[in-house]
């Protein structure tokens, strides 16, 4: 039996396609339940500041970045949203003088407009904010050289050669957006063989860096969070880093404020993860086949499932 439509766009998988049980049963976790939601491979933390929590992100890149040599490359790969870790990385760096030049990162994904990828003129290109708010930032004689620094485009060999050229990704960042992605992994659309049941979880995590067409939610989401609401300001379609290169980080990292996911999904795929449900409508939960998971919240931003008016 075909499974139900989704609530949101009758056309795509996604969460909403899930059964009413495994709904109810994340959205009844409180913030204690979140914390015990931990298991082996997969670990849940708290922070009780924003403060703390976007330091805790940054050390992330400095952890990585202080382990590499040019013998042994080390990189991380990083996330737009969030991004108020970016200065913090770069002042960091500067007030300890720390040699970076031999550190390596990789941006997640960019946008996908008129045939190739957003300029980085484009006040919404990703690799733009990163070097605006990062690696402008360091001091020349700190920072890593631009080969250091890979950023997918519309010709994805290069992108994609990158993470089999030697350098060792220590940690995969993520944020989560509303449609439960990483990235720009979206649940993709229910048309063709995919008509009555998503992909097979391993047949989804075959997928490597791509263009792809984003689902409804995303779009809107990126809107609210980047573009004042202008749904016509943001493109269709993007650059997505792929489950194929996450894998071959030894460690990804989720990193939830409250501001981009809802209460619900900051729950939903914790737990779908806890108890190794991978389902592609929800790609996130997909990272319960991941061997080190970590999910990091800020205690404030949890908010309540519970129905109240406004």
């Amino acid at each position: 039996m075909p499974r139900k439509l989704s609530s949101i766009s009758p056309d795509w998988w996604d969460y909403t396609t899930l059964d009413a049980d495994l709904i109810e049963a994340a959205a009844r976790l409180t913030p204690r339940d979140l914390e015990r939601l931990s298991r082996p491979g997969f670990k849940v933390v708290m922070y009780d500041t924003l403060a703390d929590f976007y330091l805790a992100e940054a050390l992330e890149y400095i952890t990585a970045w202080r382990q590499s040599t040019a013998d042994n490359p080390v990189g991380i790969c990083g996330p737009i949203g969030p991004t108020e870790q970016l200065p913090l990385v770069a002042r960091i760096v500067n007030a300890l003088g720390l040699d970076v030049r031999a550190g390596h990162f990789w941006g997640m994904d960019e946008w996908f407009l008129d045939g190739t990828e957003m300029a980085v003129t484009h006040p919404l290109s990703f690799e733009r904010a990163d070097r605006e708010m990062c690696f402008n930032r360091i001091e020349k004689k700190l920072r890593m050289a631009d080969d250091h620094l890979h950023f997918p485009k519309a010709d994805t060999a290069p992108y994609r050669r990158s993470w089999d050229a030697g350098v060792r990704c220590a940690v995969m960042q993520g944020g989560q957006g509303d449609v439960k992605h990483w990235a720009f992994n979206d649940p993709p659309q229910r048309t063709g063989k995919y008509k009555d049941a998503p992909p097979p979880p391993a047949e989804y995590l075959k997928l490597a860096t791509r263009v792809v067409k984003l689902h409804p939610l995303t779009v809107a989401q990126n809107a609210r969070t980047s573009g004042g609401g202008n749904i016509a300001l943001v493109p269709t379609m993007a650059i997505s880093v792929g489950p194929a290169e996450t894998w071959k980080a030894e460690k990804v990292s989720i990193w939830q404020a409250g501001q981009h996911d809802n209460p619900f999904g900051q729950r939903l795929t914790a737990y779908m993860i806890s108890k190794r449900l991978a389902d592609s409508a929800v790609p996130m939960s997909l990272l319960a086949l991941h061997p080190n998971v970590q999910f990091n919240y800020y205690r404030g931003g949890l908010g309540s499932c519970a129905v109240e008016m406004h």
